[in-house]
């Protein structure tokens, strides 16, 4: 079967509503403010402190068995769904991953993961040098979806498998089971998932556990984050993580940003568990700010899903080819903050280590290739390294300031979202599992192609209003005979409205005029084909229709 994500994102008039429960919800229980938080932070008892092995909590972080912090970059694989993808787990490491999250099933829904193959999947990541958390997904949107089980029958699930875990401390982290409330009475979340935690510890378990939010894993209604000192202080090992999802829920900077710090000013260990970038009908997630974000705080972060997704726009590899990464696959693996950028071996597996403090070579001069108007491909001979080079940083020069513009975990990097007729300065660093990074190639200057001259048709209607707001939605269609690469659309309101947020592309608004640039995944439009972008906005009691818009300038039939 096709990978069921049943992450259920809020439709944008019920968030209105429901962002002001979830700020009076924040209040009457004391959402996490930082004096009253860390006053309550419970530290483990010195017996289960000096007992801590492998991967644990310390002081509100992930750490090694050596204390040495572990920061997550990885992704998500169905492997329940898809049990002869075997090739998988070492394509994801070979992209640069240092962990991954591997979906079983404890049988309530879908056919039961054997102990056998959860050896073989733990095997396979200490094989790969890759961290492994398992999760049991049966328990997505317990409460809202009535074929989802209960944490207590994943608790039981994980007893039938301790043999096989125990002594996999330092390299697996149980994740009781994903989602497991959905949008009914999340408020229910609380209760099971400390009873979970606690049965799993009085069986015996000292694996870091993981716990992922209520409200099918977003938790917009601020549950867990209300609830989150609690939970973790019933784990008397202290060695237990929570795991936000962030969907279209997340479409802010400054949610995604509140959020994270919270937990983080609180000194309660969190990462993000899921997480996803491409724009959908209930909004556009800002993959962005959470990658920095993680970056900046030193937070784990999973991106979903590898491959088979029911929706493919969230796969990051088309067909399980990691040959063949989609637009989201390469922002993942390949951008700013991306994975090749960023992750750093576990140090159980040799990476990280003191003892290299060699730099990689200089990579030779880049040389750019496939211009177009908005992107550009460069590449670069190979650096050398006495352990091994592990990756390469691309960045933007100008003058005495570099900016990063992507990554790659070889000698090429597709470089997007580039303005037309633009110049541009990168050059590029390599470097090693410990971190050393070699001194900077010779620069290359490129210049984008002007935006070519466009036949378009544009339609542009609205699906829903309020008072105060609407939604609307704008499809782009190529009336050429070649593709368009690359794209800004342009229109003018004539009541005074504006856009909030929109999905699909992104837009920018002066006064009355709004201007609209592409995400990657519809930079480009097809011959005969189109584009549907979404978006919400404000508006007074009169709201009509925008009579003109532009497609790089070139005026577009309407309809």
């Amino acid at each position: 079967m096709r990978t069921e994500r049943r992450t259920t994102r809020i439709r944008p008039i019920i968030r209105l509503v429901t962002a002001l429960a979830a700020l009076i919800g924040a209040v009457v229980l004391g959402a996490l403010s930082p004096v009253s938080a860390q006053a309550g932070t419970k530290a483990p008892s010195a017996a289960a402190a000096a007992a801590a092995t492998g991967l644990h909590i310390s002081n509100g972080r992930l750490v090694e068995g050596n204390g040495n912090d572990f920061v997550m970059r990885g992704v998500n694989h169905a492997y329940t769904w898809y049990t002869g993808q075997t090739q998988s787990l070492a394509d994801i490491k070979a992209l640069g991953a240092n962990s991954v999250r591997i979906v079983l099933s404890d049988g309530h829904r879908w056919t039961k993961t054997s102990p056998a193959e959860v050896a073989s999947l733990i095997s396979q990541c200490k094989s790969l040098r890759l961290i492994c958390v398992l999760e049991v997904h049966d328990t997505t949107g317990y409460g809202e979806d009535s074929a989802a089980g209960t944490l207590d029958e994943a608790a039981d699930y994980w007893i039938t498998l301790k043999d096989v875990l125990a002594g996999q401390e330092n390299y697996v982290i149980i994740n009781i089971g994903n989602e497991p409330w959905g949008n009914t009475d999340p408020a229910g979340w609380t209760a099971p998932t400390i009873a979970a935690v606690q049965k799993l510890r009085a069986a015996g378990f000292q694996h870091t556990i993981m716990v992922d939010a209520p409200n099918w894993g977003q938790d917009w209604q601020g549950v867990m984050r209300a609830n989150a000192q609690s939970v973790y202080n019933a784990d008397t090992t202290g060695n237990l993580i929570f795991s936000i999802h962030m969907y279209s829920v997340f479409d802010t900077a400054q949610e995604i940003t509140d959020y994270l710090n919270a937990f983080v000013t609180a000194k309660l260990p969190i990462l993000i568990g899921e997480f996803g970038g491409p724009a959908d009908q209930y909004g556009d997630p800002d993959e962005d700010t959470m990658m920095a974000d993680a970056q900046s705080l030193k937070l784990g972060y999973l991106a979903w899903s590898w491959s088979g997704n029911t929706d493919p726009i969230l796969d990051l590899a088309i067909n399980f080819d990691r040959n063949q990464l989609s637009a989201w696959g390469q922002r993942i693996f390949n951008g700013v903050n991306g994975i090749a950028q960023t992750a750093k071996e576990a140090t159980v597996y040799g990476g990280g280590s003191t003892g290299d403090t060699q730099a990689p070579t200089t990579p030779g001069t880049p040389a750019a290739s496939a211009v177009t108007a908005t992107s550009a491909t460069l590449g670069w001979t190979a650096a050398t390294d006495n352990v091994g080079v592990t990756g390469y940083d691309v960045v933007r020069v100008d003058g005495t300031t570099e900016t990063a513009a992507g990554a790659s975990a070889t000698t090429t990097a597709a470089i997007t979202g580039l303005t037309p007729n633009t110049a541009y300065t990168f050059a590029v660093y390599a470097r090693d599992a410990a971190g050393n990074r070699s001194s900077r190639s010779a620069t290359v200057s490129v210049t984008t192609a002007k935006a070519p001259a466009v036949g378009c048709s544009v339609a542009y209607r609205v699906t829903g209003s309020w008072p105060g707001g609407f939604q609307g939605d704008i499809t782009i269609r190529n009336t050429g005979a070649t593709a368009i690469s690359g794209w800004t659309l342009g229109f003018s309101f004539a009541d005074g409205q504006t856009v909030a947020n929109m999905w699909g592309a992104t837009a920018a608004q002066t006064g009355t005029t709004v201007s609209v640039a592409p995400a990657p995944y519809t930079s480009v439009i097809p011959a005969a084909g189109s584009v549907s972008l979404g978006f919400i906005g404000t508006s007074g009691s009169a709201n009509s229709v925008p009579t003109a818009f532009t497609l790089n300038g070139s005026a577009c039939t309407l309809g």
